[in-house]
């Protein structure tokens, strides 16, 4: 199914009147309201292939009509995300679940969707079904070489799809650790798993990236070889100039200050990038902004302040992904949401007075200062973000044209009632 651009010009022009006062209130509150528009226009948020189909949780997975089972199909509901928001332009694929059979047509299909490839993601967390040696005492980190050389040998293999693909960087998550006290040696985990990075490293194109994505507990209970942002950078600041630490907003351990890992890592110069979820207990995977938006928009506060103090841009020089698991909702209304939300945080962040909070700070003034933030995420952007999506031709309201249009419907018209997603 695709949504062609008469469509979104229809409906938008049914809201354009009501829409038109609120951009015009709130745009005269704002200087320079065009940049911020064009920083809106040109912000992409990379959606995971994972993502599309039926999440859930180890204790069972509700399945729904019209499930994407093949890649092209997964490029399409891509597609579909970003023909409504214009702001989903890239996907990012998992191996082995993701290997393409013919490159040239998933590119093209991917360009017919105005799509591009985002990070390639390997899989060492889950034993498949043609593999030799299994990942249950883990990968990177096993005590047996040959385990680890299986693991490595696959990333590089990831890295080769990629670089077929036009991606340019690898993000790596390992759920490797222990679950009982004396099940391993914590210094021979983290020198294992090093040595397994520098091979997989020393396969990068000079113009890729790795992202080390790092992770609290589970499914490891009691040790995690990549548990923290510190260990994390640890790695990446030993592998060299192209290695990050990838922060995912959910693999922290509960009241986490976020922000502050993220300032720290823009600092040194070792954030890659972001996965975008929402959590309330743990790695909930839930719809970006549903829980702790505030949080999001301090979060956001922090890039835009660390990315400007380096001469950043915005749009290109992080990666930008969520990853949220979907069990009850829509997979695609989740995502059209998550991006919003997402969206919401940056325009907000880029309304904060920057020199009024920086003479706070420098008065210690921390009512003013406490008083500014909260201003800007007190304020209501979505005008600003649905004039950001119309100019980009995308819909004034992507969730109710997706309804609008029954999307859902056709996709079980199309796949069937019982398709399902290849991955988790």
């Amino acid at each position: 199914m695709r949504i062609d651009k008469q469509q979104i010009a229809s409906f938008n022009e049914g809201l354009l009147s009501e829409h038109t006062k609120r951009f015009d209130y709130i745009s005269s509150y704002i200087n320079d309201v065009d940049t911020v528009i064009e920083k809106l226009v040109a912000f992409q948020i990379g959606i995971p292939s994972w993502a599309l189909g039926a999440g859930g949780t180890r204790f069972g997975r509700f399945h729904f009509g019209g499930a994407p089972s093949t890649l092209e199909e997964k490029i399409d509901d891509v597609g579909l995300l970003h023909a409504l928001n214009r702001n989903s332009g890239s996907i990012s694929l998992h191996i082995p679940w993701d290997i393409p059979a013919d490159y040239a047509a998933i590119k093209k299909a991917a360009a017919d969707n105005e799509l591009k490839f985002d990070a390639v993601n390997s899989n060492t967390f889950q034993d498949q079904p043609d593999q030799p040696l299994s990942y249950k005492y883990g990968s990177l980190q096993n005590v047996d070489k040959a385990t680890r050389k299986q693991a490595i040998q696959h990333n590089i293999e990831v890295i080769k799809h990629g670089v077929e693909l036009g991606s340019k960087a690898l993000t790596v998550w390992l759920a490797d650790g222990s679950c009982f006290p004396g099940q391993l040696s914590f210094r021979r985990a983290f020198d294992n798993t090093l040595e397994s990075l520098q091979e997989i490293y020393s396969a990068l194109p000079e113009d890729w990236k790795v992202f080390v994505e790092y992770k609290a507990f589970e499914p490891n209970f009691y040790s995690t070889t990549v548990g923290d942002w510190g260990q994390s950078y640890l790695y990446a600041s030993k592998l060299g100039k192209k290695a990050y630490t990838l922060v995912d907003l959910g693999h922290h351990l509960p009241n986490a200050n976020i922000e502050q890992i993220v300032a720290l890592l823009l600092n040194e110069g070792k954030l890659g990038g972001f996965h975008f979820n929402d959590s309330k207990y743990g790695d909930d995977d839930l719809t970006a902004g549903s829980i702790k938006p505030y949080q999001l928009f301090l979060i956001f506060n922090e890039l835009v302040d660390g990315m400007d103090a380096r001469g950043m841009n915005h749009a290109s020089d992080l990666g930008w992904m969520i990853d949220a698991s979907h069990n009850v909702k829509d997979p695609l209304e989740d995502l059209l949401q998550s991006v919003e939300a997402i969206m919401a945080a940056y325009a907000q962040a880029l309304l904060v007075d920057k020199k009024a909070l920086e003479d706070a700070r420098n008065n210690s003034d921390v009512v003013r200062a406490q008083e500014i933030l909260q201003n800007a995420f007190r304020t209501d952007v979505r005008p600003l973000v649905a004039e950001a999506r119309r100019r980009a031709g995308g819909a004034l309201q992507p969730l109710s044209l997706y309804r609008q249009l029954d999307v859902r419907a056709q996709l079980i018209k199309e796949r069937g009632e019982d398709s399902k997603t290849t991955g988790l």
